[in-house]
């Protein structure tokens, strides 16, 4: 069964690169991957986020989603799992950025860009949390059409990615409570 899943992930990204990739896309594609590069793009978003005091409980759950993700993903997962790249393994897939240095399984892109965007959503008007949740697809998919993770890298992103950004979230909430706590007794 494991087997007929690693094999269904190869030939999925065949399938992308065959019948998905286009020349004319590849500029778009290689620029959303490249959004979600040390998540980058989501740090400096949270960062901005806690200069106004409306926005900074939002700012500061998304960095906290980051945080437990990147431990998650970057410090647990990648380490135990050392799923080697497709591009090493699948014959026939053509890389069309930089090779990575670390492990495939999760993947970090969608892990950071679904924590941020999951803690945003809850924080955040409705509209820029759907904005930040597309994103966070898109930049999700630009992983397999670049060739550098697996489908099953990506869901498992998204699912610690989706796990962080609401202990982020959670967390955000007992900081600004117990910050509350602290103004009121002085």
């Amino acid at each position: 069964m494991v087997d007929a899943l690693l094999k269904m992930d190869g030939e999925i990204l065949l399938f992308i690169q065959d019948h998905i990739r286009q020349e004319w896309m590849d500029w778009f594609w290689k620029a959303v991957t490249h959004l979600g590069d040390g998540g980058v793009f989501w740090i400096l978003l949270g960062i901005i986020l806690l200069f106004s005091k409306k926005t900074r409980p939002a700012g500061v759950a998304a960095l906290l989603a980051l945080l437990v993700g990147a431990l998650i993903t970057n410090v647990c997962l990648k380490n135990f799992v050392a799923r080697i790249r497709p591009y090493e393994v699948v014959e026939g897939l053509r890389l069309m950025i930089e090779r990575q240095r670390d492990y495939s399984f999760p993947s970090g892109h969608t892990s950071a860009s679904f924590a941020a965007a999951c803690a945003l959503v809850r924080t955040l008007p409705q509209k820029w949390g759907t904005v930040c949740m597309i994103l966070a697809g898109v930049i999700a998919l630009s992983r397999l059409y670049v060739g550098v993770h697996y489908p099953s890298d990506v869901l498992g992103g998204m699912v610690v990615g989706i796990f962080a950004g609401w202990a982020g979230w959670k967390l955000m909430q007992m900081v600004m409570l117990q910050m509350e706590k602290k103004r009121r007794s002085v």
